[in-house]
């Protein structure tokens, strides 16, 4: 039986996956930052100086989901150095070693960030796009990408690169926790008006395609772009969570124009963008290579989600 290190095995995705995977009947090696209670093993943060040879023995297969995430405040004095550190470093030093201890295939979790920050309506983003990357954390993302191409060239370890978008179900942070958390208080939103559409991927999803990835003899050597294939504006993802709430819609037919004006004013235009811009993904090559179908609906992972909340 081969044996699956996952990295962040403590985090949003990797918890799930290992999860996922332990349920399959597969065996399962959790590597994390910082020491908890269990069997997972902690090397401290991740850099291009971190030990990973005695957590890599007998390993078939890694699938790095740790890395710095983007965050909306920042606090660093040089944000794209950190990131780099850690994203493009520390995962080279990780292919690197796991090349050399016989490793077969390398998974790593990327972002659609690489792709870009939106997209022009019925273009969605596809996987073979020209990468552009705007803020630190994708430009960083970018380059760790590039990092495990050039190692897999040096050394024959099977790459697969997974670019997912905004991750949501239950425990989900960030942007879409935010979103829930004031729709579950019940405050009118002054986004009826809004006209877009944004791809999502619900954990199940992810942790679905990441499992097909591990084995799968055609994903060596690819990056896939993957969602729950079902994109929505802003005021349905917003209808459908209420409904999962049980409760009536709070909608205000706000002009996005002023809305924009108001984000730029308050210096969150970025913010407010990831709720009236669009951004899509095509994931015809996903399913074309793998044979791969999101197996959870966009309403029964909402549903999941909501029934989280405390």
């Amino acid at each position: 039986m081969s044996c699956v290190l996952v990295t962040g095995a403590n985090g949003f995705v990797g918890k799930a996956l290992v999860s996922v995977l332990t349920g399959c009947g597969c065996m399962v090696r959790s590597v994390v930052r910082s020491a908890t209670t269990g069997e997972a093993v902690a090397l401290g943060n991740i850099g291009p100086s971190t030990d990973w040879s005695e957590v890599l023995a007998g390993v078939d297969c890694v699938v790095h989901t740790a890395a710095r995430v983007h965050v909306m405040a920042e606090t660093v004095a040089d944000p794209l150095a950190a990131f780099r550190e850690v994203n493009v470093a520390g995962t080279r030093r990780l292919a690197e070693q796991a090349a050399g201890a016989g490793v077969r295939r390398l998974v790593f979790i990327s972002s659609v960030k690489v792709n870009g920050e939106q997209t022009a309506p019925g273009a969605p983003f596809l996987f073979s796009d020209t990468p552009a990357p705007e803020d630190a954390y994708g430009i960083s993302k970018w380059e760790a990408e590039q990092a495990l191409w050039q190692v897999a060239a040096q050394t024959g370890l099977e790459v697969v690169v997974v670019r997912p978008p905004l991750v949501y179900g239950p425990g989900a942070g960030g942007n879409f926790a935010r979103l829930l958390g004031l729709v579950a208080r019940g405050w009118p939103l002054p986004l009826g008006a809004v006209n877009n559409r944004r791809s999502l991927v619900a954990l199940a999803n992810l942790v679905d395609l990441l499992r097909v990835c591990i084995d799968h003899p055609a994903a060596a050597g690819r990056t896939f772009l993957v969602s729950d294939d079902d994109d929505l504006s802003t005021p349905e993802l917003l209808r459908r969570l209420v409904a999962a709430l049980g409760r009536p819609a709070r909608l205000l037919p706000v002009p996005p124009g002023l809305l924009r004006l108001g984000g730029r004013l308050l210096g969150r235009r970025a913010e407010l963008e990831r709720l009236l811009g669009s951004l899509q993904l095509d994931i015809a090559y996903t399913r074309q290579i793998l044979g791969w179908e999101p197996p959870v609906r966009v309403d029964d992972a909402l549903r999941e989600t909501v029934r989280s909340l405390p």
